[in-house]
């Protein structure tokens, strides 16, 4: 068996693949009409398909869940915080924060309220606190991690 994507339902299949490309970079690379697959592999279905496949009324859908979300690393963080910055309509699970292992990450809710989360990426988080002056040793302790992670991300 091999799992092969995760499936996100969406009220409205345009407007949610704005949202992914615009805010998540993402795009679109296979449309058979109420399911499109994008670049990481999130598919997303519309609510009248998925309703049809498992049989069940419109009221049986909720969206809006809290245990789960979809994770993103990115590169340039700040960079992605003035992004959101263009979008006064986004509506945040929170505003950005450390983690006690240094990573700042944001979360916010898609269109259909599935939770997106974007961190720092780990090893930029790393070479951030490397740059500075804390040493290998510290930056492993800081971040909770082995000093192998902390070399590798020296290279």
């Amino acid at each position: 068996m091999k799992f092969k994507n995760p499936l996100l339902v969406v009220t409205d299949l345009e407007r949610s693949k704005q949202f992914y490309r615009e805010i998540l970079g993402l795009r679109v690379i296979q449309d058979f009409g109420a399911n499109v697959t994008l670049t990481g592999g999130v598919c997303l279905q519309t609510l009248d398909s998925w309703q049809g496949f498992l049989g069940v009324e419109p009221n049986d859908i909720r969206f809006g869940g809290r245990a789960a979300e979809l994770y993103f690393e990115e590169d340039d963080f700040d960079g992605f915080l003035a992004k959101l910055e263009s979008y006064p309509e986004l509506s945040y699970v929170h505003q950005p924060l450390e983690h006690r292992w240094g990573q700042r990450v944001v979360r916010l809710y898609d269109l259909d309220g599935h939770i997106i989360e974007v961190g720092e990426n780990m090893k930029t988080v790393c070479r951030r606190f490397l740059d500075s002056g804390m040493t290998i040793e510290e930056t492993a302790q800081r971040m909770d991690v082995p000093e192998k992670f902390i070399r590798a991300c020296m290279r």
